[in-house]
């Protein structure tokens, strides 16, 4: 039998031996040491990092639920403020289509002045005078048309400050769209859990985005907006007030003047009738005196040929006892009462030519001025119609006696998105 083979090695001492067992042992109890360290920490900080998380989260949910709220009264505020703003602008829109109205009511009133003042100027001779109607209707043109300048003014300056609404209400518009938006992404946010599926990890989302504001930009935003309407508000409501107030006294203004205009027109009227009157009265007269004195002269002119006829038989007895002989040819009564009477036929005679012709003057004059009165009759009767139809053209101004007219509906003005109310996307 062959010997066992020794292996080759290293032989450590029964000392070796038990120092390694007491350093693996001394190793192991070491290790766990360090290692329930470790686990204590470690329970201690999952206890601290959960409680820490859930508070954090508490804490970002309640800070989401205030802003939520601060954004809803914001987004509340500026509703109510875009609706303050809409009824506004309906109410000066209104107010602007009155002052149309009234500036659309003043051409009739001006297109009559000036038809009256055209007919007027077909007066001729004596009876085309500067009377107080000319003055008054060219009054009543002039207002008229200082009436129309100032409610286009009034039209002008509504029409800028609805251009100025529209644009703030625009602006309204676009923060309320805004808070909205923010409203539903702030609330998405509020409702999502640990457990919603919508939650991933995302690139650097602690990043400042571009175009961010402070809180306190954010609330002088909105501030500004509301305030802008606000003033905006004042602004027109002032504008409406005024408005109405200078419409009411321009139209006040109108209404005077016409009654003025009216009455010197009755009045002047009036006078031309009692001129016409008086003028047919004279004519009148003037004819029959005419015809009085035409029957006069014709018996001046009988009695003047009856005169003459007269004559001749003195003259003839006269001249026939020239013709007496001798002492017959006496101056004897018979020769002084023939003497007497030519005298006196001639003297007769001589006035009654005198007489026939004054009285034939007194006819031509008459006549002549008959012609004058007649003509003078034809243009009074002429201005008179004038007159007339001035006041004919005139009854187009007077009020309604009817029942009042009902107010014209107001159209609805659309804002900044061509819709009639805010309507905005959810």
């Amino acid at each position: 039998m062959s010997a066992l083979s020794a292996k080759p090695g290293v032989r450590h001492s029964v000392s070796d031996w038990s120092n390694n067992n007491q350093l693996l042992s001394a190793t192991a109890q070491h290790q766990r040491h360090l290692s329930s360290a470790i686990r204590q920490e470690g329970r201690s900080l999952r206890n601290e990092t959960s409680c820490k998380t859930t508070w954090d989260e508490s804490e970002t949910s309640h800070r989401l639920r205030d802003r939520v709220w601060d954004v809803a009264r914001w987004k509340d505020a500026l509703e109510a403020c875009a609706q303050k703003v809409d009824e506004e602008m309906e109410a000066l829109t209104l107010s602007k289509e009155q002052a149309e109205q009234a500036l659309a009511a003043t051409v009739a009133p001006l297109e009559v002045s000036t038809e009256c003042l055209t007919l007027r100027e077909g007066r001729r001779g004596h009876e085309l005078v500067a009377d107080p109607v000319e003055e008054q209707l060219k009054a009543e043109a002039a207002l008229t048309e200082r009436v129309q300048q100032v409610l286009q003014q009034q039209v002008d300056r509504a029409f800028e400050q609805l251009c100025a609404l529209q644009e703030i209400r625009h602006q309204l518009t676009s923060d309320l769209q805004n808070k909205m938006d923010a409203l539903d992404t702030d609330m998405s946010c509020l409702s999502l859990t640990i457990k919603s599926p919508q939650i991933s990890l995302k690139t650097n989302p602690t990043r400042i985005p571009s175009g961010s504001s402070t809180p306190q930009e954010w609330v002088q935003f909105s501030q500004h907006n509301v305030l802008r309407a606000q003033e905006a508000m004042q602004a027109s409501q002032k504008m409406r007030e005024d408005t109405s107030l200078v419409r009411a006294q321009l139209q006040n203004d109108l209404e005077t003047q016409r009654r003025a205009t009216e009455f010197a027109l009755r009045k002047r009227n009036h006078h031309e009738e009692q001129a016409r009157d008086e003028l047919e009265w004279q004519i009148e007269k003037t004819e029959e005196e005419m015809a009085e004195m035409e029957a006069d002269i014709h018996g001046l002119d009988a009695d003047l040929q009856a005169k003459t006829g007269s004559l001749k038989l003195a003259h003839t007895r006269l001249e026939a006892r020239t013709c007496r002989p001798g002492m017959d040819l006496c101056r004897d009564e018979v020769q002084h009462g023939l003497v007497s009477e030519v005298h006196q036929l001639e003297a007769t005679i001589t006035a009654l030519k005198q007489k026939l012709s004054e009285a034939q003057h007194s006819l031509q004059k008459m006549r002549l001025h008959h012609t004058l009165m007649l003509q003078d009759l034809s243009r009074k009767q002429e201005a008179l119609s004038l007159e007339q139809r001035s006041m004919a053209a005139r009854r187009r101004l007077a009020p309604a006696s009817g029942p009042a007219r009902e107010p014209a509906l107001p159209v609805p003005l659309a804002n900044s998105s061509g819709r009639s109310s805010l309507q905005l996307l959810q």
